[in-house]
């Protein structure tokens, strides 16, 4: 039967550190909040940004805005929704702040809150999609009792934000230890890194589990029932994954989904997308470069079924984690790591010598097919923050071309502006958006 997450009645409430939405313009006739003072600044239309950055020559410096104070962390709501930030108010309070990506100017924003847990630790923030609605949600975890020693009380909060109207969702969900708050599917997932879980559709606010013991193990998969642990959300309910295998309970199962040539035991999913999971394979016992190769695969996230594969050398060792997969705003090309692909012409590629070594570091891609990322880097992290040598990549053609090597990579494009965050001098953190060219 298959596990969906509908229907169950929500575990929510509207008590301690309410976050409560002020729309753009209450009370004032409909204009836009205005950013606090000293806090946020930006240009629009033709005037240039406070700072002038190396870029990219595909966006224009000339043109663009720029947001100061706002904290290490911002989301989008993909197409050309709004984007989302969280701006430090005090050492205890934050509030969420939207800004249009065209123009720099602020939208919807919430009052100062205080999260649960570390008074000196950021609130989570995450952006998700279900259906045609795009919803931002900030979360804290922590417990209302004042008792170090008990933890019966914690829970997590969920404040769940229609990214376009800026209404909200007060979501609570009792949870005893430091939860993994993701929202890379349909519904915002809550485990423990391993078998407990719950999710929580952002639509109704409704919040189902699935016990441990009934995560459907496919048939004749002994190994699967050893490592079990949830990995994701998919349209289909929890995507699990075991010591051999992974699986949507009810729905399909990885086995039956392998990629030619692969050996059907081996996959295991290492990111997921909207719509979209990334697997590594093994080459089937005797196929060519089994033994020197991985083969990696988009999955439909829905049905399962392969979309596009691409081969990468096997590293001499194995990552502690994998790459993060990233779409382009319109879902046409994924990257991950030096992986890249063209979900609707079926190719993919992995950019690395013939030898396996100076892979590329994929961060970001544009609809138009242009990856940014780094050779040379420790990750994505660390291309974005300047380490490694930036380069391009023109993904119809494959060819990567070097960029001047104090160029600011895109962090990501929202509505044909490419959005590049920086930390100056005195440790505030901007964010700046310059439009493409042409």
């Amino acid at each position: 039967m298959r596990q969906r997450f509908a229907g169950t009645a929500p575990v929510a409430g509207a008590t301690v550190l309410a976050l409560l939405v002020l729309l753009a313009g209450c009370g004032t006739g409909g204009g836009r909040t205005a950013p606090p003072e000293g806090a946020a600044r930006s240009t629009a239309g033709s005037a240039a940004p406070v700072s002038r950055l190396t870029v990219p020559d595909a966006y224009d410096t000339a043109r663009g805005w720029e947001v100061t104070g706002l904290s290490p962390d911002f989301v989008t709501a993909g197409g050309s929704g709004p984007i989302a930030y969280l701006e430090r108010v005090d050492g205890t309070r934050h509030r969420l702040r939207t800004l249009d990506p065209r123009t720099g100017r602020h939208g919807w924003a919430g009052p100062a809150w205080r999260p649960l847990g570390d008074p000196a630790a950021r609130p989570g923030l995450l952006a998700l999609t279900a259906g045609d609605r795009r919803y931002f949600v900030a979360w804290s975890w922590g417990r209302t009792g004042d008792d170090p020693l008990t933890r019966t009380d914690s829970f997590v909060s969920l404040d769940v934000y229609d990214a376009a109207a800026g209404t909200r969702r007060r979501v609570e969900v009792p949870w005893a230890d430091v939860p993994h708050v993701t929202g890379t599917g349909p519904g915002v997932l809550i485990s423990d890194g391993r078998a407990r879980s719950a999710v929580v559709d952002p639509d109704s606010g409704a919040v189902s589990s699935v016990p441990p013991e009934r995560l459907g193990h496919p048939k004749g998969c002994a190994d699967c029932r050893r490592l079990t642990a949830v990995r994701g959300v998919t349209p289909e309910g929890l995507l699990v994954s075991g010591a051999r295998g992974f699986w949507v309970p009810g729905a399909w199962a990885g086995r039956d989904r392998a990629p030619a040539g692969t050996d059907p035991a081996s996959g295991v999913p290492t990111a997921l997308a909207p719509g979209h999971v990334l697997a590594r394979w093994q080459g089937r016992k005797g196929a060519p470069r089994a033994a020197t190769h991985h083969v990696w695969a988009v999955h439909d996230a829905r049905t399962g079924r392969p979309l596009v594969t691409a081969e990468c050398r096997r590293p001499a060792i194995e990552p502690g984690e994998h790459p993060q997969a990233v779409v382009s705003p319109g879902g046409r090309f994924l990257v991950a790591g030096s992986l890249a692909f063209d979900l609707d012409a079926r190719t993919g590629r992995c950019f690395e010598e013939p030898d396996g070594t100076m892979p590329l570091t994929l961060t970001t891609v544009t609809d138009t097919g242009t990856a940014y990322g780094a050779s040379g880097a420790r990750g994505a992290a660390d291309a974005l923050a300047g380490g490694g040598s930036p380069v391009a990549v023109d993904l119809a053609t494959g060819v990567p071309g070097a960029l001047p090597p104090n160029v600011r990579l895109p962090v990501a494009e929202v509505a044909g502006v490419g959005l590049f965050r920086w930390t100056d001098a005195r440790d505030r953190v901007h964010l700046t958006g310059h439009p493409r060219r042409g």
